[in-house]
């Protein structure tokens, strides 16, 4: 599973704060975030190498998509289409709320099962894909959400039940820079499997990137990214403005 924690604050000066790790097989390929898909202009996200898609994205109007498991769908099936296409397909519109329309008006039946979170400086937006009929679609209400391969701060979660009393309690960050509070908690590797936010590799299987990331009121969104788990990975800047794709390395 991966885990989205969101903090939407729609009169912030920052009104949407974002982490996210990918937990993911260790073998399979991946790029970090920059702009990889020409068809698709103005998207900067981490490109999946297999299948082509993303598991998180950004357009140029500010909207974010991220895309997760439900559980017991890790990995492909024969004749489902890769989720990767949904962040893509979603931030293709101007505004969360058009985006997670768009997602909503799919046939779920068309993907394995999936969770989606969609957000801009207004809204958030929880869609959950069963693998039949269509996704259904759950506004985010203000303040802090945490979602994993279930549903949003659903406490069924070892992970959630662990880890969103911590999140509630801590310091909220403050961008560009202080993220510690929040890194501390996406960093944890202790406890039992089931619960680590940060899982350590078993099986072929683990955390293999973090992501901070906070869109402002004014001006472009500010992403942090870790290439690795994030106790041990050196986070990067992802470049968002529209002439920059390169990644230039920051501190912690």
């Amino acid at each position: 599973m991966c885990t989205v924690v969101l903090l939407l604050r729609p009169d912030n000066p920052w009104p949407l704060l974002l982490a996210a790790n990918r937990d993911e097989m260790l073998n399979r390929p991946w790029l970090a975030p920059a702009a990889h898909w020409p068809e698709y202009p103005g998207i900067v996200g981490g490109r999946d190498s297999l299948a082509g898609g993303t598991w998180m994205a950004v357009n140029a109007h500010g909207v974010v998509a991220t895309v997760l498991n439900r559980p017991g769908s890790l990995g492909t099936e024969p004749g489902k289409r890769s989720r990767g296409e949904l962040p893509l397909i979603a931030l293709v519109h101007s505004s969360a709320a058009a985006a997670a329309r768009a997602i909503a008006a799919l046939d779920a039946g068309a993907w394995r099962r999936f969770n989606m979170v969609i957000a801009d400086a207004k809204e958030a937006f929880f869609l959950r894909g069963l693998g039949e009929g269509y996704p259904h679609i759950k506004p985010l209400p203000e303040g802090l959400s945490m979602v994993t391969a279930h549903d949003p701060n659903d406490a069924t979660s070892p992970r959630i039940a662990r880890h969103l009393p911590k999140f509630l309690a801590a310091p909220v960050p403050r961008p560009p820079d202080d993220w510690e509070s929040w890194l501390a908690i996406m960093a944890d590797s202790s406890g039992p499997p089931e619960s680590q936010m940060n899982i350590r590799p078993q099986a072929g299987f683990g955390t293999i990137c973090c992501s901070l990331f906070a869109l402002p009121e004014h001006g472009l969104p500010i992403w942090r990214f870790a290439p690795g788990p994030p106790d041990r990975a050196e986070f990067i800047s992802v470049a968002l403005s529209a002439h920059e794709t390169d990644s230039a390395v920051v501190a912690k």
